[in-house]
């Protein structure tokens, strides 16, 4: 049975910081988790009903073990979870010196496990047959899984529910023009296009939320989804433009809100819901996780979502 998401890219065993406003030169205490943006997106579909999987590597140390375990926990399929036997699965710290946009420090080494994808990692009835492929454009950075990547985004062809977040992590690339190419290129073979206003301003140059829509269905892109950070989010079809507000939260922590954005929009569009009702339950999952410390622990089941829009909607503070 073909999966309904198959997420590739990224995976780590994340530290977050428990004190807000304090950074690493801080006294600090930690919570263990589990991260990597399309890791978060395959969780956050996942819990909310759908098959997800996720395309990517671990090493053999003590920590794969517990990645694993998490990915299970949280009814994710590992299948095409693969294990370079002499990497290091990567760490990642993050401090909430700036909830809204915590510091990051990423431990990933020469060659971290999930840049060494290759091809027969998944079988390309898999890729072809899979409701939603989601490749996070940091996957395109570098390694065998950026060659990869483009393989199965060409296999594709443009399929309907092919996307690239362009979650753009300047660390990961040798500069910002080798990014914008690589972006430039996977925008050209997706239907489906997630990015904030600087990751946009990074992939073709502009900033402007109209404008980045008008650039992208120019471009064959069939959904445009624009994040404006306070200004919510905008999705745009060649038919269609919806805004959706941001909720009203107490913000906790900003990481993995983009995620929780990305499992929701894919549950939306494989349930066949209306744009509006798209944008409002992934803007919500977002808000969802923002109001919480952990990203892949707190992605939420349908029903929780939809108390907490509705309670959301209606102005009630977190």
């Amino acid at each position: 049975m073909s999966l309904d998401l198959i997420t590739v890219g990224r995976i780590s065993a994340d530290l977050y910081a428990q004190e807000s406003n304090q950074s690493f030169t801080d006294p600090q205490t930690f919570r263990k988790s589990i991260g990597g943006s399309p890791t978060n997106v395959a969780v956050a579909a996942a819990r909310l009903g759908l098959a997800a999987g996720v395309v990517t590597k671990v090493g053999g140390d003590l920590l794969a073990p517990y990645v694993l375990a998490k990915l299970r926990s949280f009814g994710v399929d590992t299948s095409f979870v693969g294990v370079e036997p002499m990497g290091q699965t990567p760490v990642v710290l993050a401090a909430l010196d700036s909830p809204g946009d915590p510091s990051i420090i990423f431990f990933r080494g020469t060659s971290a496990p999930d840049t060494t994808i290759d091809a027969a990692a998944v079988p390309r009835k898999d890729i072809q047959e899979t409701g939603a492929l989601w490749i996070s454009a940091g996957a395109l950075a570098t390694g065998t899984t950026a060659t990869t990547c483009f393989d199965w985004l060409e296999l594709r062809g443009r399929k309907t529910h092919t996307f690239i977040d362009l979650d753009y992590r300047p660390s990961l690339w040798t500069d910002s023009a080798v990014a914008r190419a690589a972006a430039q290129r996977a925008i050209e073979l997706s239907t489906i296009v997630v990015g904030n206003i600087a990751e946009y301003d990074m992939a073709i140059g502009q900033r402007a939320p109209e404008v980045i829509a008008d650039a992208l269905l120019d471009r064959g892109v069939t959904l445009a989804c624009i994040k404006m950070g306070g200004d919510g989010v905008l999705l745009a079809t060649a038919s269609e433009r919806v805004r959706v507000k941001p909720l009203q939260i107490q913000l906790v922590c900003g990481l993995g809100a983009g995620d929780a954005f990305g499992g929701a929009l894919v549950y939306g569009l494989n349930a066949n819901l209306s744009l509006p009702a798209i944008g409002e339950l992934a803007n919500g999952a977002g808000a969802y996780v923002a109001s919480r410390l952990m990203c892949a622990d707190s992605m939420p089941e349908l029903q929780a979502l939809g108390d907490f829009i509705s309670v959301h909607r209606k102005g009630a503070p977190a």
